[in-house]
């Protein structure tokens, strides 16, 4: 029988302290989630490795390290309003709801969406609200947001997520082609919009009406 919290121990010292994540909350909400939860039972004793893993509709639960990356890019306090783009499995969104007050999840996939909350209810997540939708065009009824978070490789960066950024806030997307991306950040600020290209990634395509077209 694995023991699940050693498991995350070790994923949190192995793949993330030692590739340099250093906030304590992030640190704290990945040792806490538990990810296995997220995925089919057959798989669950890869769910701590340091890989991707299929979720069903040929979409995936990013690698630990990505999630920490990307989640550490938006710099919760606590008290944000977030907007996840992207629910899969429901595995991200739980770490999002650890580290703000308020998630919005949008996911295209009925069945995902149903299954990620399921889990999500399951383990208590109150603060996370999951809805199926074409993410590229937000969630304009609860917008601005604190931070957006796009988990699906986009041909560019959607305008209407930049559009719903509070000021101050932060979006973290993958953009490029259907092979790789780029992982970019772009912060509202007083005098317009900043991009910081944070590397490569590889991401499932993002498809929408501001996204690739199936």
């Amino acid at each position: 029988m694995i023991n699940f919290q050693k498991a995350r121990d070790r994923m949190v010292e192995t793949q993330l302290i030692s590739r340099g994540i250093k906030d304590p909350r992030v640190l704290e909400a990945m040792r806490k989630v538990p990810r296995h939860m997220f995925v089919d039972e057959a798989l669950q004793e890869q769910a701590y490795s340091d890989h991707p893993m299929p979720i069903g509709d040929k979409q995936t639960i990013s690698q630990p390290y990505i999630v920490a990356l990307m989640t550490e890019t938006l710099q919760l306090k606590g008290d944000e309003k977030v907007l996840e783009i992207g629910t899969g499995s429901g595995y991200q969104a739980a770490i999002l709801g650890e580290l703000a007050e308020r998630v919005f999840s949008i996911e295209r996939y009925p069945n995902l969406a149903y299954r990620a909350n399921q889990v999500l209810q399951k383990l208590g997540y109150k603060n996370v609200i999951v809805r199926v939708a074409d993410g590229t065009i937000g969630w304009p009824d609860e917008a601005p947001f604190d931070a957006i978070m796009v988990t699906a490789g986009a041909p560019r960066v959607p305008q209407p997520l930049v559009d719903q950024l509070a000021m101050g806030g932060r979006l973290v997307v993958p953009v490029g082609d259907r092979i790789s991306q780029e992982l970019i950040l772009v912060k509202r600020v007083p005098e317009g919009i900043q991009k910081t290209n944070l590397g490569g990634v590889r991401f499932v395509d993002l498809v929408g009406k501001w996204g690739w077209q199936e």
